[in-house]
């Protein structure tokens, strides 16, 4: 069920590269009232534009093209999650320092071909750079920067950085460190950082607190 472009729009982009973000449309990761934000393909479409990986136009024609063929838009939409998924599978385990599923690991090198089969070489007025073909309205366009993202990510030799948060309510949240001494350990201070600190203040006020008479 979708959860409404309002609610996509202001989910927090705390993960420091895109495709740990969009592992992180799933809040929390291990909570009891986790809140799916990818209900649909407009919620992905919606997402990506929140991400800044596509444009305001860019977003409509795709939804004006998933209206004119839904089955296809259904499929795309189907890709998306699974790879959202195979990509918290696997930079979860990253995070462990674990070593994740070949099988998981090939499907997001599957995922990155497929979406530079849809890109070509061009010239820049600083260069040379990867752009996306213009092929007509392909709906699978929201997942290719996010493939793109994970392969880069896997094979950048900072796999060391990636992290996922321990907030006490099961955020689950996979995050980039890149703090400069590699210290990071919630999502963000603000929200699982805040709640953990005023906890361990509660717990030891409620321990000590009758010893020393308030």
């Amino acid at each position: 069920m979708s959860t409404g472009v309002a609610e996509v729009r202001t989910l927090r982009l705390l993960g420091g590269r895109l495709c740990l973000d969009f592992a992180n449309t799933v809040d929390p990761r291990h909570g009891d009232h986790r809140r799916e934000y990818l209900g649909g393909y407009r919620d992905l479409v919606e997402w990506v534009r929140h991400a800044g990986v596509i444009g305001e136009n860019e977003g409509r024609r795709l939804l004006k093209e998933a209206g004119r063929r839904p089955a296809e838009a259904a499929t795309a939409f189907e890709r998306a999650v699974m790879l959202r998924e195979t990509t918290y599978i696997v930079f979860h385990a990253v995070a462990y320092d674990e070593r994740p599923n070949p099988r998981d690991v090939e499907a997001i090198g599957q995922a990155h071909v497929g979406a530079m089969n849809h890109s070509r070489l061009a010239s820049t007025p600083e260069g040379f750079e990867w752009v996306w073909a213009e092929d007509g309205v392909a709906l699978e366009r929201p997942i290719w920067p996010v493939a793109l993202s994970a392969t880069e990510l896997l094979t950048s030799g900072d796999l060391g950085r990636v992290k996922e948060c321990p907030g006490s309510d099961g955020c689950g949240w996979l995050f980039f460190d890149s703090s400069k001494n590699g210290r990071r350990r919630w999502c963000s201070m603000e929200g699982c950082g805040s709640r953990d600190k005023m906890r361990r203040l509660y717990a030891r006020k409620r321990t000590g607190g009758s010893g020393s008479g308030g």
